[in-house]
């Protein structure tokens, strides 16, 4: 497969340093159980691919992006109990952006998308902080499975290794899905409280408590069509987005 020049990874120095990218993307995951038909890495696999084609078709139509390879580890402190979930505290999550922001303003790069691909991470709070820090980098955040409605593809609820994951998974990467009837029901428990259940108010899952199989949503539905379709329009918005990143002037925003 010949290289993409808007991947980093496989780019040469002789390409980049002529490329004037104006957007960096930088896919941010998580390692963590998914029930148990899909894989560990699900959200660094579908957050990688999301980021690569959305980038492609933003480059194909003249914007100067290029993807930064995925950060693996994400916010797992209600999972501390789950083997092998690794955890990645907000407060590193923060040291790392700094840095990386930090090469950024540096090296006059003027734009940065932090491509979230995990329910966990919220880097809202960290850009606030570092907008402050290194104003001549303009900073924002997406999370992708936020992007398009999931009600358009999937009837049932869920938001951890269920339908629409399984499915994106399907599309992506089948040999790495069990069969679906191995699969766990991904029955998630509720909280007593009514503020919490109703979404106004928040407190931290104790995955444990909430889930027999670590998942949450029930995957029978996912097929690879499905995801196929769903990634497509994932994909064609975040692209979309990149195009009018790259053109935008972050000193006139506003209408």
């Amino acid at each position: 497969m010949p290289a993409r020049p808007y991947i980093l990874a496989e780019t040469t120095w002789q390409h980049v340093k002529d490329a004037a990218y104006e957007v960096v993307i930088l896919p941010w995951g998580a390692t963590e159980a998914h029930n148990t038909h899909l894989p560990y890495a699900t959200d660094n696999i579908q957050c990688d691919y999301i980021a690569a084609e959305a980038a492609r078709l933003a480059w194909e139509a003249g914007a100067r992006v290029v993807v930064l390879p995925l950060i693996p580890f994400g916010v797992n402190t209600g999972q501390l109990d789950i083997t092998l979930d690794i955890n990645l505290n907000p407060s590193t999550q923060l040291a790392i952006l700094r840095d990386v922001v930090r090469v950024l303003a540096r090296q006059g790069i003027p734009k940065l998308l932090v491509l979230n691909g995990h329910g966990g991470n919220d880097f809202r709070q960290h850009l606030r902080e570092l907008q402050a820090e290194f104003p001549t980098v303009f900073l924002s955040t997406i999370t992708w499975f936020r992007t398009v409605d999931r009600a358009r593809y999937f009837t049932a609820p869920g938001d951890h290794a269920d339908a629409l994951e399984t499915s994106a998974m399907l599309h992506i990467a089948p040999e790495l899905v069990r069969p679906l009837a191995e699969a766990g029901s991904g029955q998630a428990k509720q909280f007593r409280i009514a503020a919490f259940r109703q979404g106004w108010a928040w407190a931290q899952r104790d995955w444990s408590q909430v889930t027999a199989d670590t998942g949450a949503g029930d995957p029978a539905e996912a097929t690879a069509e499905k995801g196929a379709a769903m990634l497509a329009a994932t994909c064609a918005t975040i692209g979309q987005f990149l195009i009018e990143l790259a053109a935008a002037d972050p000193r006139d925003l506003y209408e």
